[in-house]
Parts: C-alpha cells; structure tokens; sequence
C-alpha cells in the first residue's frame, strides 16, 4: 500500500528546470535514501511531497491523515520554550490525561457517597486509556531517544532561542523519532550526530516499522539503512534497488550500457546521413529520401551524463622529516573566565612519522578541534609540549571555512593566499568547479559546500606536506567526497584529519586516535581493525544510556494499546488462604489505601502532578483488590 505517490512531478524556478517528468511510489515500509549533486532538487522534492512547498506539473498522492515525521537540515526556532519542553510536547494527550487523573484523584478526597463513586469511575476509566496509550512508557522513550541524539540534560533545559542549529536540529530530531510517524523524512540527519549517535541512529531506522526517506551524502550511513535509492540529476530521477553501494554498481552498468547504445545510434546516424548526403540525387534518390524520413523520427538516445568532480590533484610535497609531529607529557584544554585552569584530556607521548594517515576520532564537544589547535600551537597546552618535525609545511582545513573573508570573490580569496597570473588562477579554481562567471561571485553568496571547496583550493595551492583538516567533507555532496578522497589518497605527504565520515575514517586512515574519558588512546591499524579489536563505545556514556545500542526503542503510540504495568506496592492475595489470612490481607489493604488517602489529601494539585498521578493509580488497584478480598472474606 503507498503512503505518498506522485506522477509526472514538475517543479520550476522562472525558467529554470528544478526537476521534471517525476513518477514515484513509497511503500508502506520503504526504506529510501536521495542521493545527488548539491543543488539538484533534492530538498525540494521532499518539500513538494510533504505539501510544504508548491509544484508546477503533476498530481500527489497523500493520505489526509497521514502522520508524518519531517526533519529539514536546519531546524528553524520554534517556540518560546526549552528544548526539552518541545520534545515533551509530542505526548501532549498524555500530559493532558496525566492532568486530568489528578484532578480526579483529588476529587475522590473531597467527595463522599454516589459523586465518589462516579469520580472513582472516572479515575479508573482515565487510568485504563492512559495505559493502553502508553503513559507509563513515554517518559523511558523519551529518555532513551534524547540520550541516542546526543542531548544531555544541560542542552535539554536551553531555551529553543538559545539553542545553536544543530542543537535544535537533534532536538527536532528526537521529536520526529518520538511521534511514532506514518512516513520519517530526514533531510541529511547525520549532519549534527557523533558516532555513538549516528549508530543509535542507524540502529533505530534498522528496527522502525513504517516508512522513512532519508537525503544524505553520508555513504557508510545509506549503506547500512536503506534498501532503495533515488538518484536526482540533471533534473530527472531514477530509482535503484539496494543500499548505495549496491547502487554505485547497478549506476556503472547502465552507463556502460547506454554508452554502447548511445555509440551504437550515433554510428548508424552516421551511416545514413552520409548514404542520403550521397545518394540525395539520382538514381537512389528515393531510398534516400526515405532513409531521411526515418532518421528523421528516430527516437534519440542521450549521451551519458559524465559526472563532473572536483580535479584535484596534489603535487609532488616536498619531503619532510621522519617525525612529523612529537607530544610529550600534553594536557590539553583551555583557561575558564576566571583563569582556572580546564583539562579536557591528556594525550601520551606518541608520534607521527612520514607518509601515515591518522584519524581522532570522538563524540561532539569532546576536543578534537581543540586538540588540533594546540598540536598546531595555535592556542597554548596547559601542560606539556607537541612539536614538528623538520621541513614541515602544514595545510590547515578549519571546519566551517569561516576564515574566507565573505566581501571577497572567489578569485580574490584564491589570490589572497598566493599570488598567482590570472589566467593561471582561473585554471587552478576551474579544477574545483569554479569556472566561468563564478569566480566572480562574492564568498557571502556560496553555499557551504562551495566554501568548502574553496577552502580546499586555498589550503592546496600552497603544496603543504602536512595535511590537517577539521571535518573536511562537511557540506560536501558524495561527488565532492569522492574526488576528495582521490586527492587525499595521491597525496604524498602526512594527514591528520578530524571527521565522522565513517567511510572517509575506513578509506584512508591507518592509525587512529580515539578520544574518551579524558584520554587519548593511539590505535595502529585501521578503522576496521579497530572495530574488530574495541567492542567498547568511543565514549562512556551514562548508565541511562549504555545499552541504547542494543535496544530496540517502543514509542507509545496514539491509540495503540500497551502492556499494562502494575503498579508497586501492591499487597497479593491468593483465594486458597485461609480465613484469618485474609483477614490479615484486608486489614494490611486498608491500612495502605488510608495512608495514600492521607498523601492524595497533603498533595497540591499541579505541582506534586506525578506523585498525585502515581497515588491514583495505586489507590485504585487497591481498591479493586480490597472489594475482591472482602467478597471473598464474605463467601
């Protein structure tokens, strides 16, 4: 059964073609991942899908009722409250009903006879449909899906106004996950998570029941979660089944294909029309005539589309020392406002030799960027020293790019590092995609993935022999990555790279430095090798959360009916005691419905709301079960 179908989808900014001719269906239990170049329409199909954006050409089919789940890339600010009371929202019927039973606990206290007993009834009926929505679960999935995005309890209590982007970005995030949605769309999810979040993320897509579509440039993350892929380009979709490796290869043989019929069309084209140029007059003149006719309607074959990448190609680095880079006895962190002294971790005294490629690797915030900066004297160790080796020429990659002054054009930012012949300038930007008209633009104007490429550009027109780069494909669509990776890998000198691009991290690196509990752990060998090697996480979490890996998340949804649980405290009874045990079971039950009585009668409404919501329901149970025992006391 389809949740969302289109046919023959256009969409057009004045004259320009966003996308076109577009027929999709998404199953009830799709798993789809959107792949394409940067700027190719992919966030606007799922706008137009989603009934937030208009089209031009087509119809959509969307259920009224459908439920869904939306992420954009940014999450906008939204309300006037924290981030967690946003999150907290998505129960807002249970909150309500959690209101309404303390209401009607209280109301018990403060009746007596036929109205008691119509507002027990109401409590017990409030109580029966708060568990089968899941009331008693929403707090635990809440806990648990805050914790797998990466929101502690300090980020949770910032207002939404305070919050930075990707800080409302993983909130937004856990809403969506929360909402038990028909359809989860995620516009690049893996933008803002850590590794401990994008493989809680990845373990919750694995185990979700309804469909998702997810837009991502992250290819170990779409390899391990979808099963379809939408490739846009050059404003036209297609669909592949498989994750995207399995894409990558059904992708190479069709080009292949269409290139052979492609060659092949052009061949005959060129048989006929040579056959009609010759023979137009004279005595073949009508077989020629018909030969034109029947080129004339020949259905033409496109030529393959030749991905256009990054042409970057590293020169010969001029050869350094063994020892590149030395720490010893390094502490690194910063001084607070007050001068104190904060350590973030301590790093051992290690070394990084010639020509190796090593990753660091750990979760958001933890100092990674800072470590770089201090390995890099660009602020001050608290303790110890890092030094580089002889002949070292570094080329720093700064995540975000933000040095680029933003009044520059594209050829003044290049010319700015090295003064180059124009006409040389214009070659070098060309190879990063610069060309014509756009080496004019102003820096401002570029999307984050073309400042990325620039920065790319001014930090190797310098023929560095040490690379460090500060998650250097962010905002980088796969094609980017892809040439990056090739320049990275023909690179003849040392990296020292910070990313949480998995595949990047599993491509290149062949040491690694693992930052966790206020330490840095040096790991000779692979990224896949220290996965077979670690079972542990790149951090320790809290308890709460320490097993979220492993456990398969139960959001409570509308209307679903849920295990009931019963409530603590509750006194048993068995119908095979004896008449003076049951004696004793009724008196144990009266004593305790008295001494909740005396605490539902002490409560104050709304302020003591969860203690009063849990005394209800517990005043409730027991009654039950003391009218039972009395029934059978009687009997």
């Amino acid at each position: 059964m389809a949740v969302i179908g289109a046919s023959q989808l256009g969409l057009h900014y004045a004259e320009m073609e966003i996308f076109g001719n577009i027929t999709l269906q998404v199953n009830e239990k799709a798993r789809i991942g959107i792949v394409g170049p940067n700027g190719s329409g992919k966030t606007s199909l799922l706008r137009v899908l989603l009934g937030e954006q208009d089209y031009d050409t087509g119809t959509i089919f969307r259920p009224e009722q459908l439920r869904i789940g939306y992420v954009p890339q940014t999450a906008m600010q939204s309300g006037s409250g924290t981030l967690r009371e946003q999150i907290t929202e998505t129960f807002r019927h249970l909150i309500d009903l959690e209101e309404q039973m303390a209401e009607s606990a209280l109301e018990i206290q403060h009746t007596q006879g036929s109205e008691r007993k119509r507002a027990e009834r109401r409590y017990s009926s409030l109580v029966d449909r708060y568990e089968s929505e899941g009331g008693y679960d929403y707090h635990n999935a809440i806990e648990r899906v805050v914790a797998g995005v990466g929101l502690s309890e300090e980020i949770l209590d910032t207002l939404t106004i305070d919050a930075s982007g990707g800080e409302r970005t993983r909130a937004a995030l856990a809403t969506a996950l929360l909402g038990d949605p028909d359809i989860l769309v995620l516009d690049e999810p893996t933008n803002y998570l850590d590794f401990n979040g994008l493989e809680w993320l990845e373990g919750f897509l694995s185990t979700f029941r309804n469909a998702f579509i997810v837009v991502s440039h992250d290819r170990y993350f779409l390899d391990r979660v979808v099963t379809e892929i939408w490739e846009i380009d050059r404003a036209r979709m297609k669909t592949f089944p498989g994750n995207y490796s399995k894409y990558k290869i059904l992708k190479a043989e069709e080009n292949e294909r269409l290139s052979k019929e492609y060659r092949k069309q052009q061949e005959h084209i060129r048989r006929e029309e040579y056959f009609i140029a010759r023979y137009h007059a004279g005595q073949r003149s009508k077989e020629a005539r018909g030969r034109a006719k029947r080129l004339d309607k020949i259905n033409m074959i496109d030529a393959p589309a030749v991905e256009e990448t990054v042409a970057i190609r590293s020169s010969e680095a001029t050869r350094t020392g063994e020892i590149v880079l030395r720490t010893t006895d390094l502490e690194v962190g910063f001084t607070d406002s007050e001068g104190g002294k904060v350590t973030l971790f301590e790093v051992p005294d290690t070394e990084i030799h010639r020509g190796t490629t090593t990753a660091i690797i750990g979760n958001n915030g933890i100092g990674k960027t800072t470590l770089l900066k201090t390995l890099l004297s660009d602020i001050p160790a608290l303790e110890g020293k890092s030094s580089l080796g002889h002949n070292v020429k570094t080329g720093y990659f700064r995540q975000g790019s933000d040095e680029i002054p933003p009044n520059l054009t594209v050829m003044e930012a290049l010319l700015q590092i090295k003064n180059l012949p124009i006409g040389e300038a214009r070659g070098f930007l060309a190879r990063f995609l610069f060309r014509g008209e756009e080496i004019f633009e102003k820096v401002s104007s570029l999307s984050g993935g073309e400042r990325g490429r620039l920065a790319l550009a001014r930090l190797l027109i310098l023929e560095p022999n040490v690379l460090i780069l500060d998650e250097p494909t962010t905002h980088l669509d796969i094609q980017s990555r892809e040439a990056l990776e090739e320049m990275l890998t023909d690179f003849r000198g040392t990296i020292l790279f910070v990313t949480h691009d998995r595949h990047l991290i599993s491509l290149l690196a062949n040491n690694l430095w693992i930052i966790h509990d206020g330490k840095v752990d040096t790991f000779d060998g692979t990224y896949k090798e220290w996965q077979e090697n670690n079972s542990q996480k790149i951090s320790t979490p809290p308890p709460s959360e320490s097993k979220l890996q492993d456990q398969k998340i139960q959001i409570p949804g509308k209307g679903k009916k849920q295990k009931k649980q019963r409530p603590k405290n509750r006194i048993k009874s068995n119908k095979h005691n004896t008449k003076p045990n049951r004696e004793e079971i009724i008196d144990k039950l009266e004593k305790r419905v008295q001494e909740i009585e005396i605490e539902l009668s002490a409560s104050t409404g709304v302020a003591d709301l969860e203690r009063i919501r849990d005394l209800g329901i517990e005043h409730s149970a027991l009654n039950e079960e003391l009218q039972n025992a009395l029934d059978q006391w009687g009997n």
